[in-house]
């Protein structure tokens, strides 16, 4: 297997020569030549594994320069359920992903199981595994530059911590994260990881990320990469688990499932999307948006207007504040038939500013082909889906799982199984929970206290010359 970038300009190369950086010399994504195809059989055969086994089974054929026994003690590795259990002894939980039924056709898969208690989890432990790994095997560092808006930066930081040979620099809007959010990252204290709180919005923490990984000079010398959703490994890893719960719903194997995302960065939908493309007869892939519609908007319409600052909004699910979704970019490759030149074309649209407009037949392809829909919450909607899946089925879900409710509600039809990616533990954003029901949230026992814990992080403005400064002195310092 061998990976290109979307655009075009990138001769290909191995995943080990992909897994450590970020953009793609040419600007854009790492993606696969092609995907590998699962055929009905195949996915019998998947249906009874346990979630390490299917994990390497799913993951293994994109990775041909790790030797497969080695893939699967890291994978083994990861997948535990002392790892993934915040405490929970319920036996489920050795299923890492369980499968809630709300009621008949209706369910929540559990992500967020994970030390940072986010489905970024899912992928991050891996990751930090696999970068060990390869950096110990070639001799070499890193220093990972990322952006976050909520629960990446977190994810991040827990599965790098001590890791030898790696560096964390995650940039974090500014008072914009909820404090639950900003203590998980700012209270560590390990001495790889860095906290720059930029004194702006998400997008422009993305921007300066960018831009670092497009100053080559500097990239080669500070020897930079990326855990972001930009990262393929964080992809592939996070298709798993809409393997495991298609299994867990669907009455036969072959049978249709649809599944809402609720969607920022377009990450995690991606990986849905990666999936479906493999084989696994998911139906809809509904993206399930907030107040910053950016995304709901382009599958409705086929427009894609990424939002000035003036025109951002800072909601209660604040990890989907974001109106510049990086992995849209995958998607798209893949909907103009990867075509890199014509790719290009388009993001040099965004990257100027007004964005662009697919044609009327690229628009409808991208339901009737791909399966995209979309929804579009408020806050107010926020809060009756909190009040009403507690009411109703006695589960307490965060913000951005309340608006993947709102979604599927709109979106439901008889007869096809739908699954809820839960994206967060609910005391992640405790005071808009506290509003919906009038009670705080459940704490994990190590969690208490969490925000009274010594915080340090580095406060620098929305430029990227003075992230690198930051980065070059303490480095050659």
């Amino acid at each position: 297997m061998k990976y290109i970038s979307t655009r075009g300009g990138m001769p290909p190369k191995s995943f080990c020569e992909i897994l450590l950086g970020g953009l793609a010399p040419d600007g854009g994504l790492t993606i696969a030549e092609s995907y590998p195809q699962l055929s009905t059989a195949d996915l019998a055969e998947m249906a009874q594994l346990n979630y390490r086994d299917l994990a390497f089974k799913v993951i293994a054929p994109f990775v041909d320069d790790i030797p497969a026994a080695d893939l699967k003690a890291l994978i083994d590795k990861t997948y535990t359920a002392a790892v993934y259990c915040n405490g929970r002894t319920d036996s489920d939980m050795e299923a890492i992903t369980p499968v809630r039924e709300l009621e008949a056709g209706l369910y929540i898969q559990e992500l967020s199981n994970g030390p940072t208690l986010a489905f970024k989890d899912m992928a991050m432990q891996l990751l930090g595994n696999l970068f060990e790994y390869v950096l110990a095997r070639e001799g070499k560092e890193i220093n990972i530059v990322g952006a976050t808006s909520g629960d990446t930066g977190s994810a991040a930081e827990y599965a790098m911590r001590g890791k030898q040979g790696v560096n964390v620099f995650m940039l974090s809007p500014h008072g914009k994260m909820s404090p639950f959010q900003r203590a998980q990252m700012m209270s560590l204290q390990d001495a790889n990881i860095f906290n720059l709180a930029i004194t702006s919005m998400f997008d422009d923490c993305q921007d300066i990320v960018k831009a670092i990984n497009n100053d080559a000079e500097f990239k080669a010398k500070y020897k930079v990469g990326a855990v972001n959703s930009i990262n393929w490994g964080r992809v592939i890893a996070q298709v798993v688990y809409y393997f495991k719960g298609y299994f867990a719903v669907a009455k036969q194997v072959g049978d249709p499932v649809d599944f809402v995302v609720p969607s920022g960065n377009f990450g995690n939908v991606c990986a849905g999307h990666i999936a479906r493309q493999m084989g696994l007869p998911i139906r809809k892939l509904v993206v399930a948006t907030n107040e910053n519609d950016v995304l709901d908007e382009f599958f409705r319409t086929g427009s894609y207007r990424p939002r000035g600052l003036d025109q951002t909004f800072e909601t209660s699910s604040p990890s989907m504040d974001i109106t510049k979704a990086s992995n849209l970019e995958r998607f798209v490759f893949d909907l103009v038939g990867r075509d890199g030149a014509k790719l290009a074309a388009l993001w040099q649209q965004v990257d100027k500013g007004p964005g662009f407009q697919l044609s009327a037949e690229e628009t409808q392809r991208m339901s009737e082909q791909f399966g995209f829909v979309s929804t579009r919450s408020t806050h107010a909607d926020r809060l009756a889906s909190i009040r009403e899946v507690f009411e109703k089925y006695g589960v307490m879900i965060d913000t951005h799982t309340a608006d993947g409710y709102t979604g599927a509600k709109q979106v439901r039809e008889a007869g096809v199984p739908l699954v809820i990616l839960e994206t967060a533990l609910p005391i992640k954003f405790e005071a808009t929970v506290r509003e919906a029901l009038g009670r705080d949230p459940d704490r994990p026992a190590s969690f208490v206290g969490l925000e009274d814990l010594p915080q340090r992080c580095e406060v620098l403005p929305a430029d990227a010359e003075a992230v690198k400064a930051f980065i070059r002195k303490l480095i050659d310092g």
